[in-house]
């Protein structure tokens, strides 16, 4: 899809009710969705996390996500691919702002370029014991992203086209904080495996755009 014709439904974007849950349940495997129906999630008192989905034009003028692979190391999100955000911190005025400053963080993408449409489902993150609120946004220009060497091994940058393609949707055999080698819905984007809770995140996302056309 062209970035223009995007542009133009982002307004029925921002007053759509969403799916919530059931649409995040879609790229879960039954052993989370199970854990998490059994969790007392307030009484862990997670911290919170913000995220941001980003559109934008590519060169070609067409519709592209930006999502980032995480550097390996010690910890339950190596080396795996997420949307650009992190925790919140003291200096943040909202979790909206998390999601902002984050972004600009990790990818490049100045705040102030960025326009938030809508805000989408939290989901708990188990193994570190977060709260993630996403967010959908989009800048109106070709970016040149940066990357945080610290923290980001690459930049990725995912096709509309081939994001909500069903031929996008996989099941990958993966060991998870619920059991090894289970069955796991995922996302093939970029030449690489998506799953877990930005799976999920993005399955809310994809449901959005697709209630557009």
């Amino acid at each position: 899809m062209q970035f223009d014709e995007f542009l133009k439904r982002m307004p029925k974007l921002s007053n759509l009710q969403l799916l919530g849950q059931e649409a995040q349940f879609e790229m879960a495997p039954d052993e989370r969705i199970r854990a998490l129906s059994e969790m007392d999630i307030e009484a862990k008192k997670p911290r919170w996390a913000g995220v941001m989905a980003v559109f934008y034009p590519n060169a070609e003028g067409e519709t592209t996500l930006v999502l980032i692979l995480r550097k390996t190391y010690k910890g339950v999100h190596s080396n795996q691919v997420g949307f650009p955000g992190g925790k919140a911190e003291t200096v943040d005025q909202s979790i909206k702002h998390t999601a902002l400053r984050e972004t600009e963080e990790e990818v490049g993408l100045a705040q102030s370029e960025i326009e938030v449409v809508k805000k989408l489902t939290k989901l708990y993150i188990p193994p570190s014991n977060f709260w993630v609120q996403p967010f959908i946004g989009y800048v109106k220009e070709t970016p040149r992203f940066i990357k945080e060497e610290a923290e980001v091994e690459a930049i990725l940058e995912v096709s509309l086209k081939q994001f909500l393609d069903d031929k996008s949707v996989i099941t990958q055999r993966i060991d998870t904080s619920y059991g090894t080698m289970l069955n796991v819905p995922a996302f093939y984007l970029a030449e690489h495996v998506v799953w877990g809770a930005t799976a999920m995140m993005l399955s809310e996302v994809k449901w959005a755009l697709q209630q557009l056309d």
